[in-house]
């Protein structure tokens, strides 16, 4: 896993480590790194215009020691002193190495390069002037823009951009991720991200968020012993007479996703749609009133196309009331913003909103959600006693007391109907493989990101656009490359 932590429990493993280390040994531990990867983005370091954006902080001073190693190395380096006050030791060790300070902002426009050292991680609240303007004009630039540690702008803890702020290509982050580079809409302005050890791990508590590696995805693989009930039965109520392809595309996902049986119940319509697609399914006509007797089950998933009338809500109802782990998807989650008191049970339960559906069953605005996902996610949880799989440009995975997981494989070709669909059955197949409903959530998002990669580009050269039965039938090849079985990439 990729580990997180916030600012507070980073400024206090720091104090731990300086304590132990000459004095300065940090900074410039920070500001090696940081050079070292802005060296291997020019193309010649020699002769190559690099800007530094100085703040008032210890970003600017790691930003003027880097600067100082670029120009000892040939690099034209040019400071912009932004800051009400500026750290002595690194801007005498820029000029020492050839460096020079300058107020004409107009050297941004002839930049090979830009390290942004303007606001490190104890930024708060939109950027005041002249760091907004110079964000602003950042963003305009042609030049490899390199943040040291953040972007400035964006809340390292939460990923929040109240304003103006650095848009980054990469961003030299040292010691430990921090979550607002991992969560959008941080991340969009983060880059590719870099980690510097600087020595911070024996100090560092438990991480506050995590982002999974393949290596920590381990799906279900049947042995020689597996039959289709020990590999897992899911079973599914989806679809109505008004929507039908949710279920088709839902048991696809579970199918695909590694089920060793599939039990659908519906309406007549959608059974026979389910059945002509997917004749290996089990499937049951549910009429109004009845209970949904599907046969013996290891999970089941509620919800996709399933409308929101009082059939609905009686089957969310009776699928909530077994001791069967359940995930609740789409329809499933507008009936329970009415029936949130279905949530108090035992038995694991995985919700799967998108910004609008966790929007309302909190009763907060989309776009609340939408600007502070870890904050809601994180609510979410605790207010639902569920897991909590916040769909979106960054998926969120979270269970109380544990850390919030960030999916890294996801693709904005993953916006197109039905692609929900298809990870809710994905993740029930998993849920009835057995594994605990945080990870199989996980894995669940972490396959149907890859799979969606996959089908956008087959080949690995160039990218067209995908339906959601593309990423379905993009499933075993995303389980094959998390094997090792074929050389696909994340």
């Amino acid at each position: 896993m990729r580990c997180a932590h916030e600012v507070a429990k980073v400024r206090a493993a720091e104090r731990a480590l300086m304590a132990r280390l000459p004095e300065g040994t940090l900074m410039r531990r920070a500001a090696a790194g940081l050079a070292g990867v802005c060296a291997q983005l020019l193309p010649r370091l020699y002769d190559a215009r690099v800007v530094l954006l100085v703040g008032s902080g210890d970003n600017g001073g790691d930003t003027l020691f880097a600067g100082s190693l670029l120009a000892r190395r040939g690099a034209r380096v040019e400071a912009i002193l932004s800051g009400s006050k500026v750290h002595e030791e690194g801007l005498r060790a820029l000029r020492a190495a050839g460096g020079k300070v300058t107020t004409d902002e107009a050297v941004i426009d002839d930049a090979d390069l830009m390290i942004d050292g303007l606001v490190g991680i104890g930024g708060k609240g939109a950027l005041r002037e002249p760091y907004a303007s110079l964000a602003t004009r950042v963003r305009q630039t042609r030049a490899a823009v390199v943040a040291c540690d953040v972007p400035s702008g964006v809340d390292a803890d939460t990923g929040e951009v109240p304003g103006a702020a650095v848009k980054a290509d990469v961003t030299v982050t040292f010691g430990t991720y921090k979550p607002g580079s991992l969560i959008d809409p941080g991340a969009a302005h983060s880059g590719v991200v870099e980690l510097i050890d600087i020595g911070l791990g024996p100090y560092l508590p438990d991480p506050d968020v995590v982002s999974p590696r393949p290596e920590d995805i381990r799906p279900p693989r049947p042995g020689p012993e597996s039959d289709k009930y020990r590999r897992g039965v899911v079973g599914i109520l989806a679809g109505s007479d008004r929507f039908t392809g949710a279920a088709v595309l839902t048991t696809g996902g579970a199918i695909r996703g590694g089920a060793g049986m599939v039990r659908f119940g519906s309406v007549p319509a959608v059974v026979d749609l389910v059945r002509q697609r997917w004749p290996e399914a089990i499937t049951t006509v549910v009429h109004p009133g009845a209970e949904p007797d599907l046969g013996r089950l290891q999970a089941w998933v509620v919800g996709p196309g399933l409308g929101t009338d009082d059939r609905a809500e009686a089957l969310l109802t009776a699928a909530l009331r077994t001791d069967l782990p359940v995930l609740v998807d789409a329809d499933g989650l507008t009936v329970l913003t009415r029936r949130r008191d279905l949530l108090r049970r035992a038995a694991p339960t995985v919700l799967t909103p998108h910004a609008g559906e966790l929007a309302r069953l909190l009763g907060v605005e989309r776009a609340a959600v939408e600007a502070r996902r870890l904050e809601y996610t994180r609510r979410a949880v605790a207010d639902l006693s569920a897991v909590v799989l916040l769909k979106g440009s960054t998926t969120l995975i979270a269970e109380e007391d544990r850390p919030v997981r960030v999916n890294p494989t996801g693709t904005p070709w993953l916006a197109t109907a039905g692609t929900g669909d298809v990870l809710s059955g994905l993740i029930g197949a998993l849920l009835g493989a057995g594994m605990a409903a945080l990870d199989a959530a996980t894995a669940g998002a972490y396959l149907h990101g890859l799979a969606a990669r996959l089908a956008v580009s087959p080949t690995g050269e160039g990218e067209a656009p995908i339906s959601a039965y593309d990423v379905v039938t993009a499933l075993p090849g995303a389980f094959r490359t998390l094997s090792g079985n074929t050389n696909g990439s994340r």
